[in-house]
């Protein structure tokens, strides 16, 4: 593929997701339920607040619905890319096509432009693409969350966690092939673009988090549990 060809890929990719990532479930969900969600609790139109404000129940139908977005946007990007350019080049670049859907999707998903770019803060539409990436991915995101949250229960811990593995575990394989997934068979400039993508995506997860950031470091951080009731500020 050419540069020119990449570019629109690229773009594709991005637009496509971020179209996907205003779908708002929380807030959609909300309504239903006769809640503004991001006039209660934290303010956050995402899976934790939700969780906190209406229950557990809700708080699972967010996450599934924050997810599926952006496996569907993944799909999306991936079908009109094999239609176009066949499936040889669709395997090399699948991963590449993957990565920046989801990034658009965490863009449209925490600054939706209709909500005056108020949203979420991409956790779970990140999980998402985890999902979208592989087993070895959902193993390693799965353990990196449930562990510190079990252990403190702190979502927003549980998070960043998730996070910096996914990035971490991103680079290993791409660079050693060792669940032997497609990633190394990616030319090498496109796989470091794809760690660059990850990292700006990991860096905009820590920025949402900044104030949970904050209130880990003063002992101050709320802490959540699935199944009995939460306390809401």
């Amino acid at each position: 593929m050419n540069s020119l060809s990449l570019f629109g890929v690229r773009l594709f990719c991005l637009v496509v997701g971020y179209a996907f990532g205003m779908f708002q479930t929380a807030v959609l969900y909300g309504r239903l339920k006769g809640v503004d969600i991001r006039k209660v609790g934290s303010g956050n139109a995402g899976t934790t607040n939700t969780l906190r404000v209406l229950g557990t129940k809700a708080g699972f139908i967010v996450l599934f619905g924050d997810m599926i977005k952006c496996i569907f946007a993944i799909f999306l990007t991936g079908f009109v890319f094999k239609q176009m350019f066949g499936s040889e080049v669709y395997t090399s670049y699948n991963y590449f096509l993957k990565i920046y859907t989801a990034a658009g999707c965490v863009l449209g998903h925490d600054f939706p432009f209709f909500l005056k770019f108020k949203g979420g803060k991409g956790i779970a539409v990140t999980s998402g693409y985890i999902i979208a990436t592989g087993t070895p991915f959902v193993v390693v995101g799965l353990l990196a969350f449930l562990i510190p949250f079990n252990i403190t229960h702190y979502v927003s811990l549980g998070s960043l966690c998730l996070y910096t593995c996914f990035f971490i575990q991103l680079i290993v394989e791409g660079q050693t092939g060792i669940c032997k997934m497609a990633i190394d068979a990616m030319p090498q400039g496109i796989r470091i673009e794809m760690y660059i993508v990850a990292f700006l995506m990991t860096v905009l997860a820590f920025y949402q988090h900044r104030t949970n950031i904050q209130k880990l470091l003063s002992g101050n951080e709320r802490k959540t549990y699935l199944f009995k009731k939460n306390k809401i500020d």
